[in-house]
């Protein structure tokens, strides 16, 4: 299961970045501004965020068999459709639907690492996972500059041959999910009973600690008012906001180093995060052996910090060795956090609250982009841009010390629903016990 949901997790991050390595060539070609190219590169993630929460609902009632392989294969056929992008309002346009076809892929992951592992788990999990978007970064910059050099290829540019071949890659991909993917444990062929049963039980257990759907009835709004989850959805804003910075300027500001042809420049661009790939499986091992993520969490964004600082005051060169530093804080600091979420939010709110965050958090994406093509535009350069990004990991690393927990046992504390002809009565000091028709002991 987790090595499948690596394979598509590389798909859907190189079809989400590949925009980057095809700047120059597609803002020739359309007529693109740096501004310009940042908003159509940020915009993405706007139509993420409003269709997050609805797409990750669905997934709940038709299931992840049928929805991730609709969200792999819908993204994959307009990331091959940007081929014939021929204006900035085309550009625009696809680069929304991109968004929207994307939309719950990530927290519907998420989600449904929490009914197949236990806690102890899915710290590891998760990094694993996580590590296809490093293991994009990787090889999308020599297979997207290998690529860029066909440009004239039977009268198409390098950057159309680009997105055709690796969008179409996706949707073949999408076949690939429905014939594998499995629902629930129990429909799982390659478990036999005994391992579905104990399996079953182990996170049956876990998910009664956290509470049962007939104790919580949680809004998907009114997470919005715990004070911790605020926390996490800035925390994680933060953490997009100097991922996609990176992410989508990298092959800039490598090719400021000078005498590099679009294929040498994807392979330095893949080298810090090949760097980044090593950090992501090491801190998740870490974090579950100690069971402590707070202070990793806290040290990887003071890295992110210190490498994008340091990219400023050095040579190119040494710049990439930098930003080699901002990846391995940066990008290994997503996993971790979302081991927070997951052990904090109630079962019952697992899924709204994991959407919630990303979609909020991801507008991270869509600012640093943004942000990045205006400070360009304006000064000629991206350092100021590398200047913000050690400010915002500096804060979202002091905000860590007011996230409450980080440990396996914390756990979103929630009022026991009111059930009709109950009755309380007190089993211990401090402590009480609902009593009634379909209740439980709280």
């Amino acid at each position: 299961m987790v090595p499948l949901f690596f394979v598509m997790f590389v798909a859907n991050y190189m079809d989400r970045v590949n925009l980057g390595f095809a700047q120059d060539q597609l803002r020739a070609d359309v007529g693109l501004s740096a501004a310009a190219f940042g908003l159509g590169a940020g915009i993405f993630f706007i139509a993420y965020a409003i269709f997050e929460v609805p797409s990750n609902m669905l997934m709940e009632r038709f299931g992840a068999k049928i929805w991730l392989t609709r969200i792999m294969i819908s993204w994959g056929v307009v990331a091959t459709a940007m081929a014939f992008v021929t204006t900035p309002g085309m550009f625009y346009a696809l680069r929304f639907l991109l968004g929207v076809a994307e939309a719950g892929f990530f927290p519907a992951v998420i989600y449904y690492f929490s009914r197949w592992l236990p806690d102890s788990h899915r710290g590891r999990a998760t990094s694993i996972f996580l590590m296809g978007s490093g293991t994009a970064t990787v090889i999308v910059g020599p297979i997207s500059g290998a690529l860029l050099e066909m440009h004239g290829v039977w009268g198409h540019s390098g950057w159309q041959w680009m997105f055709f071949i690796e969008g179409v890659f996706s949707v073949v991909l999408g076949f690939v999910v429905y014939r594998y993917l499995d629902n629930d444990i129990e429909s799982a062929g390659w478990l036999t009973e005994e391992e579905k049963t104990g399996l079953a039980e182990v996170i049956d257990t876990e998910q009664q600690g956290r509470g049962t759907a007939a104790q919580v009835r949680v809004s998907r709004w009114k997470l919005l008012a715990d004070p911790q989850m605020l926390l996490f959805l800035w925390i994680y804003f933060a953490i997009n906001v100097a991922l996609y910075a990176v992410t989508f300027w990298l092959p800039s500001i490598v090719d400021d180093i000078g005498g590099l042809n679009d294929f040498q420049v994807g392979l330095l661009t893949s080298v810090p995060w090949l760097c980044a790939i090593a950090a992501v499986y090491v801190s998740g091992r870490v974090s579950d052996r100690i069971g402590k993520r707070r202070p990793i969490l806290m040290g990887l964004l003071v890295l992110g910090g210190c490498g994008t600082l340091l990219a400023v005051f050095v040579s190119p060169w040494a710049g990439l060795g930098a930003l080699c530093l901002a990846a391995m804080g940066f990008k290994p600091a997503s996993p971790i956090f979302w081991t927070i979420p997951q052990s904090y939010l109630d079962a019952r709110a697992a899924a709204p609250g994991i959407a919630l965050i990303n979609s909020i958090g991801n507008l991270g994406g869509f600012v640093a982009p943004t942000a990045f093509g205006i400070i360009e535009d304006a000064t000629g350069s991206t350092k100021a841009g590398l200047v913000g990004l050690t400010v915002i990991g500096f804060l979202a690393a002091l905000s860590v010390l007011l996230v409450r927990g980080g440990g396996r046992n914390d756990r979103l504390r929630t009022r026991p629903a009111t059930v009709p002809g109950a009755a309380v009565r007190k089993s211990a000091p401090g402590a009480a016990r609902v009593v009634g028709p379909g209740s439980a002991a709280v």
